[in-house]
């Protein structure tokens, strides 16, 4: 007897057409077009996922420059400092507290011009 695989195919191409659902025009009707481009989707959010990392990095240095050029010091002293200090804050915490709270970011940058 034989394995007819109309019903698997079928289901493949239901996960595709339902993957591209929301595309415009033939990408989300047709089969191989909607194929080729839920595959270039996938790279363009794989891509993406790296960017992000990228942008949300160059975001907290600029916020950070920012705080620093108020407090009468540059970028690259200001984390040079907090190295030679031992303070062990990521950029993001850095960021965050430039922007929320000026108060403790000048402790930090007092930190980083005594070290």
């Amino acid at each position: 007897m034989r394995i007819k695989r109309g019903v698997n195919a079928v289901k493949k191409r239901r996960k595709i057409l339902k993957q591209a659902k929301g595309y415009f025009g033939a990408k989300s009707k047709l089969y191989r077009t909607a194929r080729e481009q839920v595959m270039k989707s996938g790279q363009y959010a794989y891509i993406g996922r790296k960017q992000k990392k990228r942008n949300f990095r160059a975001l907290w240095i600029t916020r950070i420059n920012a705080g620093c050029h108020a407090n009468d010091i540059s970028y690259s002293r200001f984390i040079s400092g907090l190295k030679k200090a031992n303070v062990n804050l990521n950029r993001k915490v850095l960021a965050d507290m430039a922007v929320r709270e000026p108060a403790a970011f000048a402790e930090l940058v007092a930190v980083a011009k005594k070290a």
